[in-house]
């Protein structure tokens, strides 16, 4: 598994439609599927940060954060909306972990705020946890080709041995 920062680095092109994907509405925004204690799955709208401290998530207390702590993976996926390229969309999949440090938290504060104004309306921009999102595999599946890549699925994998299509990033 590898950071945003380290995709981005590697594979410049498709991280760079994955980021229109996901702030397609102007800021980050994605479902969030975690596996619950029983095993099954439990999906959450959530508004990812992507800043030059990688990608991440504010979690409020709840299940989400508490599927998270307990079982790292997850599944994030974003979509287009408007046609006429409605069925797009970008997911990533891999583990989540905890951050505690203090200069992280004030480099996606400092993002937030540059994102959605001086005073966000987020009560828990302060105190709610903040995980970081690690990339096992992403999808990006286009109806049209754009962007350099074709229409159908392009798919990623941190270990190449496994891809079953690699993209041209």
């Amino acid at each position: 598994m590898i950071t945003w920062n380290q995709f981005e680095q590697d594979h410049p092109a498709l991280a760079g439609v994955g980021q229109q994907q996901l702030y397609q509405v102007g800021i980050g925004l994605a479902f969030l599927a975690t596996v619950r204690a029983d095993g099954g799955p439990r999906v959450h709208p959530v508004c990812p940060v992507l800043s030059p401290a990688g990608l991440h998530l504010l979690v409020i207390p709840g299940p989400k954060q508490h599927d998270l702590r307990r079982d790292g993976r997850f599944f994030l996926h974003t979509e287009t909306c408007p046609p006429p390229r409605q069925d797009d969309g970008f997911s990533i999949a891999g583990r989540a972990r905890e951050v505690t440090d203090p200069a992280v938290r004030a480099v996606v504060r400092g993002q937030i705020v540059a994102e959605r104004g001086e005073t966000p309306d987020w009560p828990g921009l302060d105190t709610d946890a903040l995980f970081e999102l690690l990339l096992d595999r992403c999808l990006l599946m286009l109806t049209r080709p754009g962007d350099g890549f074709p229409a159908g699925p392009t798919v990623w994998r941190s270990t190449p041995a496994c891809a079953t299509r690699q993209g041209r990033a």
